[in-house]
């Protein structure tokens, strides 16, 4: 191989993943890998923000570890919630105008996206960085957006109020 053409292997072999994971994955596996990344950046600007200020603590970083596990079974729980949806809506007499194939996953997903961009802006504050009123009000105006899909429903009848452990 010519080492002249080394990056148009590498552009290649880039575009080659990409597509297969566009492939594979869709749109859901995009907004999948989004959150993980915002996530990521989340722990790690959270980790730097804390140790410029002095108030890093094992303690406080395995605390955001177990949140992130915990929004990790929350999408789980969205996902498997939007699969018997799906499926009991295969098994209805009903006859709705389109294919329900996800919603609950992808909403939570963005919802999720959001707050964690909330939080990588609210740590670059931390680390002296200025952040444009803007940006803020958008970050914002998105959550509020994915909030706004899905119903208010009464959460007075959730397992922590009821003291059961279903």
């Amino acid at each position: 191989m010519n080492n002249d053409n080394i990056f148009l292997v590498v552009k290649a072999a880039v575009a080659a993943a990409i597509g297969a994971f566009g492939a594979a994955f869709g749109w859901l596996g995009w907004l999948v890998l989004a959150w993980v990344v915002c996530m990521v950046l989340d722990y790690v600007t959270g980790t730097v923000a804390a140790m410029r200020t002095g108030e890093w603590s094992s303690a406080v970083a395995r605390s955001g570890i177990f949140h992130k596990v915990g929004m990790v079974v929350v999408i789980i729980v969205a996902a498997l919630a939007d699969c018997v949806i799906s499926v009991m809506l295969e098994q209805l007499p009903l006859v709705l105008p389109f294919e329900y194939t996800v919603l609950i996953t992808p909403v939570i997903l963005i919802w999720y996206i959001f707050t964690e961009l909330g939080s990588v802006a609210e740590n670059a504050v931390k680390m002296g960085a200025s952040v444009p009123a803007p940006l803020i009000s958008i970050l914002k105006a998105g959550k509020q957006a994915a909030e706004a899909v899905l119903p208010d429903v009464d959460d007075t009848t959730s397992t922590q109020d009821k003291g059961s452990s279903e």
